[in-house]
């Protein structure tokens, strides 16, 4: 998490959340840019790789959300008359895409994907550390009841910010099986909300910050500790 790490040194070198921002925009260009890019797709690793698994992501959450939207079992044939294709399990529903929709079927719903998790990193690692801080005595560490509360934060801040995106990247992932065609992510935002209306990008924000919450809670903690070992 190289953007994480320079975010908490900034911020324990500096003691505010304004003057940590300020020391983060004083670094070279092009660390704080690759930095805040590799967090940005949710791979910040910190290592050459993150872009290979932000390729890899794609097609994997493309395969996730087909299946996910089967209404069939797995093994089973589609009833007469049922909609959709059948897929047997994740490699068939890869085959399946990759013969009737191509290369680039696979990475339907890329650039809502990115565009998902571009600003909320942001405010993600922004929510965790402003929180340790204001819950934590100066001069101290935060402790694991700060960092489970902080960490769950973020979480729900994060996803608050990316619901309408996610949205918008589920219905590009689903375009064609369910006999609807758009043409890229502002054409998906402005079908959805013409039929549905604005409350549309609400569709899933209580089940993905009661999700968020305690994952991402038990994450940071275990990242806090596991630094601390080996610190």
């Amino acid at each position: 998490m190289r953007f994480s790490f320079r975010l908490r040194y900034a911020l324990h070198r500096h003691g505010s959340p304004v003057q940590s921002l300020r020391a983060l925009l004083t670094m070279p260009v092009e660390e704080f840019v690759a930095g805040w890019i590799s967090g940005a797709v949710g791979l910040a690793l910190g290592h050459p790789m993150d872009t290979v698994k932000a390729v890899v992501l794609a097609p994997i959450d493309l395969i996730k959300v087909r299946l996910q939207n089967q209404l069939h079992s797995y093994g089973l044939r589609s009833p007469a008359g049922a909609s959709g294709t059948q897929y047997r399990g994740p490699v068939h529903c890869a085959a399946s895409i990759f013969r009737k929709e191509g290369v680039m079927g696979l990475f339907r719903g890329t650039w809502a994907l990115v565009l998902r998790d571009t600003p909320t990193m942001a405010i993600y690692f922004l929510t965790y550390t402003s929180l340790c801080q204001a819950m934590t005595v100066q001069g101290r560490e935060p402790g694991p009841m700060t960092v489970l509360v902080a960490g769950g934060c973020a979480g729900t801040a994060s996803w608050i910010l990316a619901t309408p995106m996610d949205v918008i990247k589920a219905r590009l992932q689903m375009d064609g099986v369910k006999g609807v065609s758009y043409h890229g992510v502002l054409d998906c935002i402005r079908i959805s909300v013409r039929h549905e209306g604005p409350q549309v990008f609400l569709k899933g924000l209580a089940l993905n910050c009661i999700r968020a919450f305690p994952v991402n809670a038990v994450t940071f903690l275990s990242y806090e500790t596991i630094l601390k070992l080996i610190c």
